[in-house]
């Protein structure tokens, strides 16, 4: 899952998106409305997180540009202006959901599983492939009723080629799903990622196996 958190306080940016990436959430930061516009038009979010009080604006007027652009993403307002007529402003505006500071993260991660539950959600509950079933919205990955230990960025791998299976997923896409704008990728970080999660994979007889495509990305295959 990949978040645009736009928030002013970075203090707060920064616990929330460390808080959010142990849920498996790879979360691109900015404080500012002109480089969220920038931010949307580059990658594909499965929900907006906004804040209201912004250095170049009031972040409620971000949601009908958007919304006119055809752009539905889902969006939470977090901020601290939670009296009940400023909840009714930001639902009017097109927010799909207002949640006041300060509040629990497992709250807002459950808010963000609920958006993403509705038909209009980008994710789907499971994602099938071999013995794997892969639920997006936990992070997580089973055969049969066993829950299978693999570390979170290897699983963010794994989930980016099982949404693909059978195609050729470029390195910058898989990338783009473990790590955020700001961090500096290693050139060869992600084919160690690959690397530990085929052994992991054939050790437990997944009945996938894992392509090198070269010069391109990598492709999961169904034995």
């Amino acid at each position: 899952m990949r978040l645009l958190l736009i928030e002013d306080e970075r203090e707060l940016a920064t616990a929330l998106s460390a808080a959010l990436s142990k849920h498996g959430i790879v979360t691109d930061h900015t404080m500012y409305l002109a480089d969220a516009h920038e931010l949307v038009l580059q990658n594909d979010y499965d929900a907006i997180l906004l804040d209201r009080r912004l250095p170049d604006g009031e972040g409620l007027t971000f949601i009908p540009i958007l919304r006119r652009a055809g752009n539905d993403t889902p969006i939470i307002v977090l901020t601290a202006r939670n009296e009940p007529m400023e909840r009714v402003a930001g639902l009017d505006f097109g927010a799909d959901d207002y949640l006041g500071k300060p509040f629990l993260v497992e709250e807002l991660m459950a808010r963000v599983r609920a958006l993403l539950r509705r038909p209009s959600g980008v994710i789907d509950q499971d994602i099938k492939v071999g013995r794997l079933a892969i639920d997006p919205l936990n992070l997580t990955v089973r055969i049969g009723s066993v829950t299978l230990e693999i570390p979170r960025r290897e699983l963010l791998v794994l989930q980016a080629l099982a949404k693909r299976k059978g195609k050729t997923v470029l390195r910058a896409t898989l990338e783009q799903a473990v790590y955020n704008y700001e961090e500096e990728i290693q050139s060869n970080a992600l084919d160690a990622h690959i690397s530990r999660l085929r052994k992991r994979l054939s050790d437990v007889d997944a009945g996938t196996t894992i392509h090198n495509i070269r010069g391109v990305g990598y492709l999961l295959k169904e034995e």
